[in-house]
């Protein structure tokens, strides 16, 4: 099929300052992708292309005329119908360094093969039947705004809690956590910690240490990434599991994933289609994992509820998922209108719900 394309960007505003070791976030660029049917013009799928500033390795300032210029020279060729063609086009069509942009267009291109409805992948999650479980983000911040927000993860009903660090002293984020884990066992509460790569690998392991006497579910990206043989001594030695995130950006072809996989042995890996390249991408990643029995969960990158809709949905096809990052759909005062919504530390689909207007 022939397909046209248009672009749309959309400037996303935090209602809260979102702190992060990469710094603090007002604002998020994203760029919504429609694809038209040649055959049927009345017929769309929706994507969203969505680099993050200071990770991602395709943003630039000029991102926008970038992906233009890559769905122009799209246009004149025949794009599969099917999904696993689709995927292998895309893939082959999209350079490495264009994840985003690849994450994007997949999307866009499953919805219209699917009739433009926004479901891209059919599970019981999408009939409404089932929730997705996901963790409550505290965004780095003073230690009365982390406090409170943790506060605020538990009234809504989440019973596995994520917070950044880095943002203050290392003794004041163990009482955070040391004041959480009073109150709740970890049977009641997962506490999981994300370092971003904050850690030194001179303080790394004593670091790790402290935080497993809390009774941690894991730490993501404890160190900053390359240094693969420091992470596999953390990883060996560390009482705390270990889950890579940062570490796996560059790393496209089955035997890479292995090789690091197998170097760095980590508890865990998290997965971002938009940073990794999509879903195929996540696929290889995901069966790689699990060959070596390391386990895995997804995570938005702070995507539109558009991005998010597509990782949910992708999600929601594997069995036996343990809590995803994925509760990213309330940060925006602008976001998009969907159907999803989050109860009780859950994500679901509302099959009642409508879109809104997308580009």
């Amino acid at each position: 099929m022939k397909v046209k394309f248009e672009v749309y960007p959309h400037l996303l505003q935090f209602k809260i300052e979102a702190g992060t070791s990469r710094g603090t976030f007002t604002q998020k660029e994203t760029w919504i992708i429609r694809a038209v049917s040649d055959a049927k013009h009345s017929t769309f799928g929706i994507g969203e292309a969505s680099p993050l500033k200071g990770l991602s390795v395709d943003y630039s300032e000029d991102y926008g005329l970038k992906l233009i210029a890559l769905l122009d020279s799209l246009e004149v060729l025949n794009i599969p119908d099917n999904q696993d063609e689709l995927f292998d086009f895309v893939s082959n069509n999209t350079p490495n360094d264009k994840p985003s942009m690849r994450f994007g267009l997949e999307t866009a291109l499953l919805d219209l093969i699917n009739g433009g409805t926004k479901t891209l992948f059919e599970s019981s999650f999408t009939k409404g039947l089932t929730s997705i479980p996901i963790n409550g983000l505290v965004w780095m911040g003073s230690y009365d705004a982390m406090n409170a927000q943790i506060d605020e993860k538990l009234k809504s009903g989440y019973n596995c809690i994520k917070i950044k660090m880095g943002a203050i002293d290392f003794e004041q984020e163990l009482e955070l956590i040391e004041r959480l884990r009073a109150r709740y066992t970890s049977e009641e509460i997962s506490i999981r910690v994300d370092a971003n790569g904050a850690f030194s690998g001179d303080n790394a392991l004593g670091k790790l240490d402290e935080l497993a006497a809390f009774g941690i579910h894991s730490i993501e990206q404890p160190i900053m990434p390359g240094q693969t043989d420091v992470m596999r001594r953390l990883c060996e030695a560390s009482l705390l599991p270990i889950a890579l995130d940062e570490e796996l950006i560059g790393v496209h072809s089955k035997e890479a994933m292995l090789s690091l996989l197998r170097e760095i042995r980590p508890a865990y890996i998290i997965l971002k289609p938009s940073l990794l390249g999509g879903f195929l991408a996540c696929n290889d990643w995901i069966a790689t994992a699990e060959s070596l029995n390391i386990g895995w969960w997804m995570t938005s990158m702070l995507e539109s509820n558009v991005g998010l809709n597509a990782i949910a949905q992708f999600a929601s096809t594997c069995p036996n998922l343990m809590h995803q990052g994925l509760g990213t759909g309330q940060l925006y005062s602008n976001n998009i209108v969907s159907p999803l919504v989050i109860r009780n530390g859950g994500l679901k689909y509302n099959v009642r719900g409508k879109w809104g207007i997308v580009g």
